[in-house]
């Protein structure tokens, strides 16, 4: 887990269940990442709303902009059981949003692995 504050602006990262909330590990700031249950309910949120406006497929991933911070939820799917989602928190001065979701993706699947 702590690799993945290696991404440029990543200030604290969280691997939650996605359909529980039960957060499995975290690094750096947790505040940042965000609690599990929160992160749980908005993607599940999210999922159901762009149901229900007629969207096709699976909730990849979700960001989050305020003036001094990024929040993002990448799904992290598994061989078994539900998907996990990867919380981060990203400091808007020093991140590159693009970047960071294309690190937090690969380096993601190596925590599974």
């Amino acid at each position: 887990m702590d690799r993945l504050l290696d991404s440029p602006g990543v200030t604290g990262v969280a691997l939650v269940d996605a359909v529980t909330g039960l957060t499995y590990a975290v690094a750096g700031d947790a505040a940042q990442a965000g609690t599990g249950a929160e992160s749980s309910d908005l993607a599940t949120l999210i999922s159901e709303r762009l149901g229900a406006a007629g969207a096709q497929g699976e909730l990849e991933s979700v960001v989050m902009t305020s003036r001094r911070r990024h929040q993002v939820l990448l799904r992290v799917d598994r061989s078994a059981g539900d998907p996990l989602l990867l919380a981060a928190g990203l400091d808007r001065d020093r991140a590159n949003v693009a970047l960071a979701l294309r690190s937090l993706g690969d380096r993601a699947r190596e925590v599974l692995a």
